[in-house]
Formats: structure tokens, sequence, C-alpha cells
């Protein structure tokens, strides 16, 4: 194969993860079945999507902590570096969360009697984020137009409804996230739903054990 013949097939292969990467949101099988292809073209291909998707959902998780909706408690602290401090600190999470979470996908799946790969574990993970990605991009301009600064702010004009009802729909989108990876497993390793479930479960039962260690 020529050196433009190749770097074509590598060009489509990028498009096709880009286009396919929204549709997750609305034919999640049909996405999820293409990480059969394993072709080094293929796998190359799903790595700015998955870096994007998990960056934006590590933003989006940040910004969903208890810590940040307090961060102008603190009279130090300027508005003007939440955007950053959401940045950076999503960043190093984006990092961890996709190996050490997509682990946990991986030893799930493992324990469901998988022979699937590590890799195939974070990219079903990673793809299952997207809509916690969407949030990011739904949400926060929505909470930021109504609250302002209020929104990284004890007692300021969201409290307390606007920060239930934006909690409930972040959950919400993060219940979706959770769905995605239920039907990603189940494409991904043909199974039935009471299997793919018994791996959901076994990941986040590892997910829980980390959490309970790093808590010691």
């Amino acid at each position: 194969m020529t050196s433009s013949a190749h770097e074509d097939m590598a060009a489509r292969a990028d498009r096709a993860w880009w286009r396919r990467t929204p549709a997750v949101l609305t034919e999640p099988r049909r996405v999820f079945a293409a990480l059969a292809d394993d072709t080094e073209d293929d796998l190359d291909a799903r790595q700015e999507p998955l870096t994007a998707i998990v960056f934006l959902a590590a933003i989006a998780a940040v910004l969903s902590t208890p810590a940040t909706g307090r961060l102008l408690d603190d009279p130090v602290i300027d508005g003007i570096l939440i955007p950053v401090l959401a940045v950076f600190t999503g960043g190093f999470y984006a990092a961890f969360g996709y190996f050490v979470l997509g682990a946990a996908v991986y030893l799930g799946a493992r324990a469901a009697g998988s022979r699937g790969s590590y890799r195939r574990g974070r990219h079903i993970f990673g793809f299952s984020l997207v809509p916690l990605a969407l949030s990011l991009i739904v949400l926060w301009p929505v909470r930021l137009a109504l609250y302002g600064s209020d929104s990284f702010r004890s007692g300021g004009s969201d409290a307390p409804s606007g920060d239930r009802i934006f909690d409930v729909l972040q959950i919400g989108f993060a219940l979706w996230s959770l769905a995605l990876l239920l039907v990603g497993l189940r494409t991904v390793e043909r199974w039935g739903w009471g299997r793919s479930f018994a791996a959901v479960t076994a990941a986040l039962a590892v997910v829980a054990a980390l959490v309970a260690l790093f808590s010691l």
C-alpha cells in the first residue's frame, strides 16, 4: 500500500469516528459494534474523539462537586480562576479516570467472562461518557446564564431550588452514561442483559473498593 493510500484510509477512519461520537446518543449499538475493528488505523482514529469526550466529561464532573460549588466562599479565589481550575483539575481527572475507571470496566467484564483487552474496556468506558460530556455543553451555559457566579457560592441565588434542579439533571446525564456502558458491554461482548448487568455491577464494585481504599 502506498503512503498516500494509507494516509487516505487513516483520514477516512478519523472522520468516521468523529461522526460516530455524537451518534452514541442515538445509535449506541452501531457505534459500540464498530469497536470490534482493531486495525491500527481504526484504533488511532479513536484517540482524538476519546480524548475530547473524557476531558469534557471530567470537567463536567469537577464542576458538579460540592467543593466547586463553594469556591467563591473563599475571598482569596477570584471568579476568573474558576475556569482555569476546572480545566486544570479536569485534565488531571481525565487522565486518571480514563485509565483507572477503564481498568474497573475491564476487570468487571473479565469477572463476567470477557476475554477482551484492557484497551477495549477503556474504549467502551470512554464512549459511554458522551452524555456526561454533553452535560457540560448543555447544562452549564444555562446555569451560568441564570445564576452567574452564584453557581460557585454557598447560599447564592441558585439555592436551594436551582441547586437541586441542576443536581438532578446532572445525575440524569450520569445515569445515561451508565446505561450506555451497559449497552456498550452488551453490544461488544454479545451478551444478554443479565450478564452485561453483572459486568457493570462488578465494575462498580471495583470502583467502590478503590474509593474505600483511598479513603483510609
